[in-house]
């Protein structure tokens, strides 16, 4: 265990199963309430969101800080994904949080595991169909994170939409006595939406970057318009970005089919040399139910 302060208090570190287990039951005897924050650390202004919403709901809480292996598949940027818990927990500490939970994956994963999750259709679209396995791994981790933690409520962001939509699922599908709350997409002043991978972006890449925000809002008009948006982004992004579209789809959410009603998702993912960013706009559609 490591402490930082927080205030007049202070952010206590946990990086074992065992001790996390002692906390919670604590937590739980004392009658206080907790709200899980996940992240996988390299800490922005969206997580931070994040934290201000848990606190708001609960009486304690919790932020886990893992590199998950289980969701990284093989050539992706598991290794040089970044990292750096001193500076995470000093901005972690500042929002008030009250414990890190910063395990080893050895810690995590102590064996092989015998049983497998499948996210199932949710993740035959987007991020899943261009990354095998991806959230079966999200799924593990979660999971576990749910049965260490015990949270009354956890929190998730919209940029990771297609992720927000399967844990819904898991949730709901499994009876997790949990509430999942979303919170919105926080973004840079010129509209990029803040991620721990921007840092790979050169400066002529992040620069363009911000076409990505303004190509979903052109798809967005594109859609209420009755006219084809995939095509317009297309369009737009081959002209103002460097990086290779890796897709663009309108489905419906959180369902993710193509019949889409009611709500909808447009999102993209662009590939630049050293990042692969995505982003995405949820919004109705008039005269659907």
């Amino acid at each position: 265990m490591a402490f930082f302060p927080r205030g007049e208090k202070y952010l206590e570190i946990i990086t074992t199963l065992k001790d996390l287990k002692a906390w919670v039951q604590t937590t739980k005897q004392q009658g206080d309430s907790i709200g899980l924050v996940p992240t996988m650390g390299f800490l922005h202004e969206g997580h931070i969101s994040l934290v201000d919403m848990a606190k708001a709901e609960n009486a304690k809480v919790v932020m886990s800080i893992f590199v998950n292996p289980a969701q990284f598949g093989p050539n992706e940027d598991f290794d040089r994904y970044p990292r750096d818990l001193e500076r995470d927990s000093k901005l972690a500490a500042a929002a008030g949080t009250d414990v890190i939970f910063a395990p080893s994956a050895e810690e995590m994963y102590p064996r092989e595991s015998h049983i497998q999750l499948s996210a199932g259709p949710l993740a035959n679209v987007l991020c899943g169909a261009k990354r095998p396995g991806h959230f079966d791994g999200v799924l593990k981790v979660v999971t576990k994170l749910f049965h260490l933690v015990q949270p009354d409520r956890a929190y998730f962001g919209q940029k990771d939409a297609q992720q927000l939509a399967i844990i819904e699922s898991l949730v709901e599908d499994f009876n997790f006595p949990l509430a999942i709350r979303r919170g919105e997409t926080v973004r840079e002043e010129d509209g990029l939406a803040k991620s721990s991978r921007n840092v790979y972006l050169s400066e002529t890449e992040r620069q363009e970057a911000p076409h990505l925000r303004k190509a979903l809002l052109l798809g967005e008009q594109a859609v209420l318009s009755n006219e084809d948006a995939v095509q317009s982004m297309t369009a737009y992004l081959e002209r103002e970005v460097s990086g290779k579209i890796d897709y663009i789809e309108l489905l419906s959410y959180p369902d993710l089919d193509h019949n889409v009603q009611g709500l909808a998702i447009l999102a993209l993912a662009v590939q630049f040399e050293k990042a692969r960013l995505i982003d995405n706009i949820i919004f109705p559609i008039e005269g659907k139910n």
